[in-house]
C-alpha cells in the first residue's frame, strides 16, 4: 500500500520508538534529575535577582509613590489587610531581605506605631506591604512611616518619605507634639534623633524620627497624656535600648499642636561618681576627670574637696573647685543660677540661615567656620553643656615628685547620683635636660573609693518627675 506509514502507540510523536524502561540506564535518570534540579534553581535565582536590560541610556531616576492603602485618615473597623506603598517601577529588596528581625534593608525604612514589634514587611517587586507582627488591633490609632531611601533595581535612591495614618475603629486623631532633641553631652542639636511618644495609661509607644536640626513635628496622634522620649538611636532600630542615651518629658496635649520641652538626651545610671584620672594642670591647679558626666546644676566650692599630702597626710588648703568648661551666656556663678528661658527652639533659623560658603578660603583648618558653628548649637541650647572633669586649685604649689591623697565629698553625676570619690595625684619629676613634664596620671593610678557601686539601671528615668505635666524638671 502507498502512503505515509501509520504511527503505532509504541512510537513517540517525532516518529521514532520510545525508550524503554528497561533500556534506560538509572546513571541516566539520576544525571537528568540532576539537570532539572539545576534549571530549576537557575530559574529561580533569575527571577530574584532583577538586572537591568543591557544597552539604551543608563537609567538615573529613583523610584516615585503612586499610590498607598488605605488612605490618610480613613476609620477601617475590623481591618485585616496590609498597608501598601505601591511605586512605578520594581524597587530593590536590598542585600538584606526582611526577615522580621529588624535587620533587612526594608524593615530599617519603615515605622510602624503602636507596636514594640518589627512589623512584617513583603515585598513583592513594585509594591510594599506593612502589617503589624501581632496583628492589627481593634479600636486603635495606627501611623505608618515610609522613610527616604527606597531604591529600584539600580540603587537609585528616593529622597521622599511618606506617612499614612489611619484607625481600626478609634476617633480619628488630631493632636501634633511639636519639639527638638539635643544630644547634652556633645552640646549640640541631635540629628534624626528618635521620638517616642507613649500615650498612657495603655503604654502604646507611637515613634516617629527629628529631623537633621533635631527638630519634630509628629502627628496626628490621639488625644491622652503622653510620656515624650528623646532617644540617640545608636544601633538605628527604633527602639529606646539600654545605655541609649535619652531624655523625656510628660506632656498633656490642650490644644491641636501642643509644644514639648527640649529634650536633653544623656545616658541615665545609677552609679555613684567615680574618678578614672588626675593631672596636674600647672603649679597650684589639677584637673579631675570622672567615669561619668557631672550634674552641671550642682554649686561646688572649696568645701567639697580635701587634700592631703602623702605620705604624712599634711593637710593642703584648697582654694577652689569648679567645671573645667566655660561658663555658657546664661549662667552665673558656679552655674547655679539658670537664667535662660525655656522655650521651643526656633524653627525658622534653618530657613533664615546664609547658603555655606564654600570658597577655598572658606575651607581652609581655621577655627571660623567650627567656632561659628559651636556658637550657634551653644545659643540654640538652653543648658549647660555636660562635663566630666573639674579644677581644682590649691594655695601652695606642688613640687616634683610629690603624691596628694584627693577626697571629693557629695559630687553628683548628671542621672541625680551622689558620692565621694577618692584619687591619687602624683606630681611628675622632669626627665631629660629639657626638664619637660612626664605623662600625667593615669587611672590605674588611682584608688578605689569606700563607696559600693549599686547595680547599673539604664531603665530609670532619674530626671522624671510625674507630677511635671506641663513644667520641666531638672536634675537637681
Amino acid at each position: 500500500m502507498g502512503g505515509a506509514p501509520l504511527r503505532t502507540s509504541r512510537q513517540s510523536s517525532e516518529g521514532h520508538p520510545p525508550i524503554s524502561r528497561a533500556a534506560r540506564s538509572p546513571g541516566a535518570d539520576a544525571a537528568g534529575a540532576r539537570l532539572a534540579a539545576a534549571a530549576a534553581l537557575a530559574a529561580l535565582a533569575a527571577c530574584a535577582n532583577i538586572q537591568p536590560p543591557p544597552g539604551g541610556p543608563p537609567d538615573t531616576t529613583p523610584p516615585e509613590l503612586a499610590s498607598v492603602y488605605p488612605e490618610s485618615l480613613a476609620v477601617l473597623p475590623g481591618f485585616k489587610g496590609s498597608v501598601q506603598f505601591r511605586f512605578n517601577e520594581v524597587v530593590s529588596e536590598g542585600t538584606s531581605p526582611s526577615q522580621g528581625l529588624g535587620t533587612g534593608d526594608l524593615e530599617r525604612l519603615i515605622i510602624l506605631s503602636p507596636t514594640d514589634r518589627v512589623p512584617d514587611i513583603g515585598w513583592h517587586r513594585s509594591r510594599i506591604s506593612v502589617r503589624p507582627a501581632e496583628g492589627w488591633k481593634p479600636d486603635r490609632v495606627y501611623r505608618v512611616e515610609l522613610l527616604p531611601g527606597i531604591a529600584d533595581v539600580r540603587q537609585n535612591k528616593a529622597k521622599f518619605d511618606d506617612v499614612v495614618t489611619f484607625t481600626t475603629g478609634a476617633p480619628l486623631p488630631r493632636d501634633t507634639l511639636t519639639g527638638r532633641v539635643f544630644d547634652w553631652k556633645a552640646g549640640s542639636p541631635a540629628p534624626r534623633a528618635l521620638v517616642e511618644a507613649v500615650l498612657e495609661p495603655d503604654s502604646l509607644p507611637y515613634r516617629a524620627l527629628a529631623d537633621s536640626s533635631g527638630n519634630f513635628s509628629f502627628g496626628p496622634l490621639p488625644r491622652g497624656e503622653y510620656l515624650v522620649f528623646g532617644v540617640l538611636d545608636a544601633n538605628k532600630n527604633f527602639r529606646r535600648d539600654p545605655r541609649e542615651a535619652f531624655d523625656t518629658v510628660r506632656v498633656r496635649p490642650e490644644s491641636a499642636v501642643t509644644a514639648v520641652p527640649e529634650l536633653y538626651a544623656f545616658v541615665h545610671d545609677t552609679l555613684p561618681p567615680r574618678l578614672t584620672e588626675a593631672s596636674q594642670s600647672d603649679s597650684v591647679t589639677a584637673t579631675l576627670t570622672f567615669a561619668q558626666p557631672l550634674d552641671p546644676f550642682q554649686k561646688l566650692d572649696s568645701s567639697l574637696a580635701s587634700v592631703r599630702q602623702l605620705p604624712d597626710s599634711t593637710p593642703v588648703p584648697v582654694v577652689s573647685l569648679a567645671f573645667q568648661s566655660a561658663q555658657p551666656a546664661g549662667f552665673g556663678p558656679g552655674l547655679g543660677a539658670f537664667q535662660a528661658p525655656l522655650r521651643p527652639a526656633d524653627t525658622t533659623a534653618k530657613a533664615a540661615a546664609k547658603p555655606a560658603d564654600t570658597t577655598a578660603a572658606a575651607r581652609r583648618a581655621d577655627t571660623t567656620g567650627a567656632a561659628a558653628a559651636a556658637a550657634a548649637a551653644a545659643r540654640a541650647m538652653h543648658r549647660p553643656a555636660l562635663t566630666d572633669r573639674l579644677v581644682l586649685k590649691v594655695g601652695r604649689p606642688w613640687h616634683p615628685g610629690d603624691r596628694f591623697l584627693i577626697d571629693l565629698m557629695g559630687i553628683r553625676t548628671v542621672s541625680g547620683t551622689a558620692g565621694n570619690p577618692r584619687g591619687v595625684l602624683a606630681i611628675p619629676v622632669p626627665k631629660g635636660p629639657s626638664g619637660g613634664p612626664a605623662d600625667s596620671l593615669k587611672a590605674d593610678s588611682l584608688k578605689a573609693d569606700s563607696l559600693k557601686a549599686a547595680p547599673a539601671d539604664s531603665s530609670k528615668a532619674d530626671s522624671l518627675r510625674s507630677d511635671s505635666l506641663k513644667t520641666r524638671q531638672f536634675p537637681r
